[in-house]
């Protein structure tokens, strides 16, 4: 085996798709179409994110049904708006509205009520939805919101001039020059990047070893570490150093998401995300009774 000599780097491990997942067709919610590109299964544990849903028409019917109350308790939800307006309201009065660009984090802790509603009629409705597992400790801690408008969220370009990463959440290392996104100071250290490149465009950066990452590409084509990656399709990346994406032949879309794993029991029943049986039966009890 060839070490590096005194004072010489060692080269970067880019790392390689392990997995390749395609969104499949659902809808949850009243009715609303979406693709359900990961969710959580013992077979299929990408510690600590729990789900990723896409939802892209351009058809009212498609959307307009909304979601409903509905109650969450264990986790946290991201909600990512490309394109449409969407609000977001609360058994305890919290409302947030939600247009192009925008970002809700929501901490539902110890139990959250609450509806996403559609503000539109007609036109397009694109966005995101990511579930982020807590640890033990933080599952029952007190609910919390944090309404990201668009403008707050640095939009850096790439050093070779073929695109820009919006930084959503962590740090951005930009060569040099880091760029921090509004999200800082979660126990899952979470990254999350908005990537737009032109083609042949070549996206690098550095994730912390042992870190669950993965790249799912929304627009496009392109090639994730060696592999190459089509459109509505996730790329679980195993361990290294940093990730490597680069763009085809046309223009390409996709999010970067990496996070310190948990390492705890899961037990999931619907919106509920606890660590055991008990805590689930709990969380049913509370939920219909009252005690939210």
């Amino acid at each position: 085996m060839n070490h590096p000599s005194p004072g010489q780097k060692r080269a970067l491990a880019v790392r390689q798709v392990e997995q390749v997942l395609p969104g499949r067709p659902t809808h949850d919610g009243a009715g609303v179409k979406l693709l359900r590109v990961y969710s959580y299964s013992p077979d299929l544990n990408l510690d600590p994110f729990l789900m990723l849903d896409e939802f892209a028409t351009d058809e009212a019917s498609d959307y307009i049904g909304g979601f409903p109350d509905h109650p969450h308790r264990g986790f946290e939800t991201v909600t990512y708006m490309l394109d449409g307006r969407m609000l977001h309201q609360d058994h305890m009065g919290n409302r947030g509205d939600l247009g192009p660009g925008d970002v809700q984090w929501m901490t539902a802790g110890r139990g959250v009520i609450h509806s996403e509603m559609p503000q539109q009629t007609e036109g397009r409705m694109h966005g995101f939805q990511l579930w982020i597992n807590l640890p033990s400790g933080e599952k029952m801690c007190p609910p919390a919101y944090r309404d990201i408008p668009s403008p707050s969220m640095p939009m850096v370009d790439l050093l070779d001039g073929s695109g820009t990463v919006k930084v959503i959440a962590g740090t951005y290392s930009n060569g040099l020059d880091p760029i921090s996104g509004p999200l800082q100071g979660m126990t899952t250290a979470p990254k999350m990047f908005d990537v737009q490149m032109g083609a042949h465009g070549q996206f690098l950066e550095p994730l912390t070893p042992g870190h669950t990452a993965f790249v799912y590409v929304y627009e496009g084509e392109a090639l994730v570490g060696d592999e190459r990656i089509g459109a509505r399709h996730l790329a679980v990346l195993g361990d290294g150093d940093c990730v490597q994406v680069t763009s085809l032949e046309g223009d390409t879309r996709f999010l970067v998401l990496s996070a310190a794993p948990i390492g705890e029991p899961v037990v999931q029943y619907g919106p509920f995300v606890m660590n055991t049986r008990e805590e689930i039966e709990q969380a049913v009890r509370h939920y219909q009774t009252g005690k939210f």
